[in-house]
């Protein structure tokens, strides 16, 4: 890949989404170069991952020929205001904060620009990440193509339309929270059986991997692999059946809610 990518914000989505990038090599360390508030940030970032740094943010738009903004959602408008003059005409700017949409983005500018809406998370440092991304129409297929193949090089990428990208950190953007909540309140639940917290831990995040893996690559339904562990009778439905009974499902599906809701209010 031949392009810059800039990143105008190094907090830790952003080192997430680098990490990812040089750690699968989908593009050169010195293609790279990023941007923070504070030399602290810009030193841990440039010898963590080895890439460019800089602290001048139109230094980034220049060169960038992608540019991350990757600032907190209330900053947006501050930073655009600061270089806007300075991306390059051609530029794709890619937005990583929810309840910012492309309209806003292009009325921050003053123009049309090739905007892409992500929403990653943070396994990309990993290299499983899940990023939903959303083009607006100045985007051609080829460069939406380019994108993929650079949010590709740490998880998976799914092209979404504007109007469900708001459902998306609930689902995939938050969610890792809740799954290691979810870990650590199943290895609590091996300690107070009588394994260590390292066994807890390994067995209980090796489980979630596995599931996952096997609803990903056998194509069945997670009902229909939940039947298959529950035995007639056996241990397993009588811990599905207290599951339900506490509401698990109620639970998640609140959770969720709630956090679209809060979404929602950021972009009003």
């Amino acid at each position: 890949m031949q392009q810059t990518v800039g990143f105008i914000g190094s907090g830790k989505m952003a080192q997430a989404m680098i990490g990812g990038m040089v750690g699968s090599e989908v593009i050169p360390k010195d293609q790279i170069i990023a941007s923070a508030l504070t030399p602290a940030t810009l030193d841990h970032v440039f010898e963590r991952f080895g890439i460019q740094t800089n602290n001048d943010n139109r230094a980034i738009a220049e060169v960038a020929d992608i540019l991350i903004l990757a600032v907190k959602p209330y900053s947006y408008e501050a930073v655009i205001h600061e270089v806007r003059h300075s991306v390059k005409e051609e530029a794709i700017v890619i937005t990583i904060a929810p309840g910012i949409s492309s309209s806003d983005i292009e009325e921050a500018f003053g123009r049309e620009v090739k905007v892409i809406q992500a929403m990653p998370n943070t396994p990309s440092l990993v290299q499983a990440g899940m990023t939903a991304i959303s083009p607006n129409k100045q985007v051609t297929k080829e460069e939406l193509s380019v994108v993929v193949q650079l949010l590709e090089s740490f998880g998976e990428v799914e092209i979404l339309n504007e109007g469900q990208m708001k459902a998306v950190p609930s689902i995939s953007g938050s969610s890792p929270a809740y799954v290691y909540m979810i870990i650590e309140a199943m290895a609590d639940g091996g300690v107070r059986q009588g394994l260590t917290r390292e066994q807890s831990y390994r067995m209980a995040s090796q489980a979630v991997l596995g599931a996952a893996k096997m609803v990903q690559e056998t194509g069945k339904h997670p009902g229909e692999l939940k039947d298959e562990v529950c035995s007639p009778g056996g241990s397993t439905i009588e811990a599905v059946a207290r599951l339900e009974d506490e509401g698990l499902r109620g639970v998640l599906l609140a959770g969720m809610e709630a956090c679209t809701n809060k979404v929602n209010k950021m972009s009003e």
